[in-house]
């Protein structure tokens, strides 16, 4: 049964192609939110048709609340109305969560992106009552987010279906690596599904997702873009061969030990756009590594765009 509460909702509530944004600092460690505003409208530039701020690729659990807030207030401020903003709220905490849902709805987020809450490891029935409870905090509609790999709980299938009801948990960042379990809620909600590991964009958009948040988009919004583009004009071998000539790269930046947060980093970096340092206990990653990570970049890139 699909969304019993019979509301309209959007195929595509926050956008197409999200990037999951890295949060620049300066090379003193603070916020930086010129770069914020410079790397945000390159993104959207380059083909993004959202943005999602205050992410685990965007360093939320070590940026204040009230940089979390300025931050996405400088992105509004950089990107006007023209792509959705949804911000990263979620934490261990359940009223945390609720102060930072109101405080985005306050800086002008368009979304609200939350965690399951992690090392916990609340039953299906309290995590159901989270979201509730966050979703009710505000007038934002609500994008879960299931990673059981680094929340150590699992967002069941047929909780989610139940969570489908309320009018306003509209969409799933899926990085259940469940692809049976996120096709049965395909099937009997009308949840949104947005691919939140860059090796499943196709797979995921080929049976019915919205799109993706992508950390690779970072460094390649626009190769991103491309291979959702192919895919609706009905080229569905350009869509395939772009995503698997993208494998080395989402490798080198997702599935090779290090952190997506800190390559990213450092392909921006290395490319001339706003990054700056990680935070602690993030560290940066060393010469021969950027170095790889710059060629693996300039191969698919080149690729791309024959």
């Amino acid at each position: 049964m699909k969304n019993p509460h019979g509301t309209a909702r959007s195929p595509r509530p926050f956008g197409r192609t999200l990037c999951a944004m890295v949060t620049p600092f300066t090379e003193g460690g603070a916020l930086d939110l010129a770069g914020a505003r410079r790397l945000a409208a390159h993104l959207v530039a380059e083909g993004c048709d959202g943005l999602v701020l205050n992410g685990t690729t965007g360093e939320s659990p070590t940026t204040t609340d009230a940089e979390k807030a300025e931050l996405i207030a400088a992105v509004r401020a950089a990107v006007g109305d023209r792509v959705p903003l949804v911000a990263g709220v979620g934490t261990a905490d359940t009223l945390h969560t609720v102060e930072l849902a109101r405080a985005a709805e306050k800086a002008g987020a368009d979304g609200v992106l939350v965690v399951s809450p992690y090392y916990s490891r609340p039953p299906q029935d309290a995590l159901e009552a989270h979201f509730l409870q966050v979703a009710e905090a505000s007038g934002l509609p609500v994008m879960l987010y299931d990673i059981p790999g680094r929340t150590g709980i699992r967002i069941e299938p047929e909780t989610l279906i139940r969570l489908a009801a309320h009018p306003r948990i509209v969409a799933v960042k899926d990085c259940s690596y469940d692809f049976l379990g996120t096709q049965k809620v395909l099937a009997r909600t009308d949840l949104a599904y947005y691919a939140g590991c860059d090796e499943h964009i196709l797979a995921l958009y080929a049976v019915g997702a919205a799109g993706c948040v992508s950390t690779v988009a970072n460094a390649v919004p626009s190769r991103v873009a491309a291979i959702l583009d192919a895919f609706d004009a009905g080229d569905t071998a350009r869509a395939t061969e772009l995503q698997l000539r993208a494998v080395p790269l989402i490798e080198a930046m997702t599935a090779a030990g290090l952190p997506g947060t800190v390559t990213a980093k450092a392909l921006l970096a290395g490319i001339g756009l706003p990054a700056g340092p990680v935070r602690a206990p993030l560290r940066a990653v060393g010469r021969d590594t950027a170095a790889r990570l710059r060629a693996v970049y300039e191969e698919f890139a080149e690729f791309a765009a024959a």
